[in-house]
């Protein structure tokens, strides 16, 4: 599809075939219509330049056709006419001038990011690049518009899963306010809180960086970041209790009484607090995300020997006396 055919056709001048086989170009490859898209956005622009366009036509025109001959490979095509008032010449030499202003345009522009919120479910989308994301509930994150080329995220808070799609060429870049997280193609879990990011790899290499700091991370490695200390500290991870909105078990492997309430709260949307004199205990057990919150703070109670109060929505856990 020629240039001129294209600006002869947003000038209303073309004929009813050649309206035919602009229509059918368009029609033909969704790509074609990104093109006409940002076309049309440059003649627009275009437009407003040309009562104070004063250049030189002749050589506007040169350097129009240059820039399309760049832009695809193609014979010169033939010079159709324009309206009265218009002449190709003045017509390139706007397009000259709006193709610099749109390319300063993108430039200078902040990149748009696309809103992801999972509010009382736990969310699983996939993302155009073919990663795919499970998105634990109360989580908010966004993502790059334009992600085939920018693959870019945004957690703003909560906590992610991501499976990502495997391209060298194209890094996979997340943002938790000052951590950076980075990957070519691996799983992974991240959980930003307002004191606190964690990432927990599954599979691959993922590297992670704070500042000038950056550290590797592989299969069963973890790094936990305080905004109190802003320290890259790795560890070893044979916790499965991250994992429970995706699996749906909750894993208790000899994990403390107050981390034990802290995740149901999590799960369930309640606010359980554990007796200091309590704190001491450790539950190993697996427990169905499934049953109810009373269900498995039964089982809890009995496998602890411990008992629980309550004080309106407050639900206290503390030693039997």
């Amino acid at each position: 599809m020629t240039d001129e055919l294209l600006i002869k056709f947003l000038l209303k001048e073309t004929s009813e075939e050649e309206n035919t086989a602009i229509q059918e170009w368009l029609a033909a490859d969704p790509a074609n219509i990104s093109v006409f898209i940002q076309f049309e956005k440059i003649w627009d622009a275009g437009k407003t330049l040309t009562p104070a366009s004063k250049v030189d036509e002749e050589q506007a025109w040169n350097k129009f056709r240059e820039k399309t001959k760049k832009l695809k490979e193609k014979e010169a095509a033939v010079v159709l006419p324009l309206k009265k008032n218009y002449t190709w010449l003045k017509v390139a030499a706007v397009f000259v001038l709006a193709i610099g202003a749109w390319t300063l345009y993108q430039l200078m522009s902040p990149v748009a990011y696309t809103n992801l919120t999972a509010s009382n479910e736990v969310l699983i989308k996939t993302l155009p690049d073919g990663s795919e994301l499970t998105i634990n509930k109360k989580s908010q994150l966004s993502y790059a518009s334009d992600f085939k080329n920018d693959r870019s995220v945004r957690l703003d808070s909560g906590e992610v899963f991501f499976n990502v799609a495997h391209d060298k060429t194209r890094p996979f870049i997340i943002k938790a306010d000052q951590v950076s997280v980075e990957v070519v193609g691996t799983s992974f879990n991240v959980k930003h809180t307002k004191n606190k990011t964690e990432v927990i790899v599954e599979t691959g290499i993922v590297k992670v960086r704070l500042g000038n700091e950056e550290i590797r991370l592989v299969k069963g490695e973890r790094v936990s970041i305080s905004k109190r200390t802003k320290k890259l500290q790795k560890e070893q991870s044979e916790d499965q209790l991250y994992n429970y909105y995706r699996s749906k078990l909750f894993i208790f492997n000899g994990t403390p009484l107050q981390e034990v309430a802290e995740t149901l709260n999590e799960a369930y949307g309640v606010k359980i607090s554990v007796d200091p004199a309590a704190r001491k205990h450790t539950l190993f057990t697996t427990l169905k995300l499934s049953s109810t919150l009373e269900e498995n703070l039964e089982v809890i109670c009995d496998a602890l020997n411990v008992t629980l109060s309550r004080n309106q929505q407050e639900i206290l856990l503390s030693n039997k006396k």
